[in-house]
């Protein structure tokens, strides 16, 4: 009698979870994956005709920030897409800015002298912060538009001198695409840049790539080796993940974060009361990027130190 064959049996991988230990920060996925620009290292792959996430309307956007009211958020985070391609982003925001201090992840490509002066005065009649954050990635046309189009350094740079010159203070946001020993002359590189427009010591974020979406066809995706492990989190100090104390509010139910947008796993529910209910878990190979480098979606600034990008190498 033949014995019957053993067949090999595949074990599941136990995908480490996070729990919410605080709602700080609660963002909105405010123009779904529409924009204006169709940039070649776009984690979510972002462009015009990318539909695959639809604008939040205003009473949308309210629904939330009320059902967030008692959660003791800290902070209200936009983003996309480019959120001022949602013609109702100023309604939004002054909506908002009822409820906590509020920041806006832009491409600056689209601020018009009206806009701005609308900003300005939301700012003026506001009690709370509005923050600009600005996504340059490089301090020269010729290191920015391969990644972000062609013109759209002029295009940005110009947006940002008109917000200095209404008072505002953005944040400058750079993808790290240089070796890291190029790192002080491309800080010193983006302050000359940004003087020139006006601005004096510039706030400036500098982030390590996410490789997925257009990312890892630029460069690279990720390894089979770069995952968190449960026995990577001993230790470790998991107020870094941002999935700890945010969820994002999309148009089609609530995530743990903004980065895993594209990902079924990271949808945890149709409401935040939900959702804040609900552990994270890290089982995809991005959650490795924010695993290294920590809080690389809060507002904290790296132009000073940025050594912590290149701890991972190129």
């Amino acid at each position: 009698m033949i014995a019957p064959a053993i067949l090999p049996t595949t074990r599941a991988v136990s995908v480490p979870t996070v729990p919410l230990t605080s709602l700080d920060q609660l963002w909105f996925q405010v123009s779904g994956t529409v924009c204006n620009l169709r940039c070649r290292h776009c984690f979510i792959s972002c462009s015009p005709d990318n539909h695959s996430f639809w604008f939040m309307s205003r009473e949308m956007v309210h629904k939330a920030l009320r059902e967030s009211a008692g959660m003791n958020v800290q902070e209200y985070y936009f983003t996309g897409g480019e959120p001022f391609m949602n013609n109702e982003m100023e309604e939004i925001l002054e909506d908002t800015l009822h409820f906590g201090p509020a920041t806006v992840l832009t491409n600056a490509t689209l601020f018009t002298p009206r806009r701005v002066e609308e900003l300005r005065e939301l700012c003026a009649r506001s009690p709370h912060r509005l923050e600009l954050r600005v996504s340059i990635d490089g301090p020269t046309p010729r290191i920015n538009d391969p990644i972000r189009g062609e013109g759209t350094f002029e295009r940005a740079m110009t947006g940002v001198g008109a917000l200095v010159a209404a008072g505002f203070q953005p944040i400058i946001t750079a993808m790290q695409s240089w070796p890291c020993e190029q790192m002080p002359c491309m800080l010193q590189a983006f302050r000359d840049a940004l003087a020139a427009v006006g601005y004096q010591n510039p706030r400036l974020k500098i982030l390590p790539p996410l490789r997925i979406g257009e990312e890892a066809g630029r460069s690279r995706g990720y390894t089979p080796c770069e995952r968190v492990t449960h026995e990577m989190l001993h230790g470790y100090d998991l107020s870094q993940l941002l999935c700890t104390s945010a969820r994002l509010v999309t148009a089609n139910g609530v995530y743990a974060c903004p980065i895993l947008l594209d990902y079924p796993s990271a949808r945890l529910a149709d409401t935040i009361a939900e959702a804040v209910e609900m552990d994270a878990p890290l089982g995809e190979a991005a959650c490795h990027t924010c695993y290294a480098n920590g809080a690389i979606c809060s507002n904290a600034t790296t132009g000073v130190a940025p050594e912590a990008n290149c701890s991972g190498g190129r």
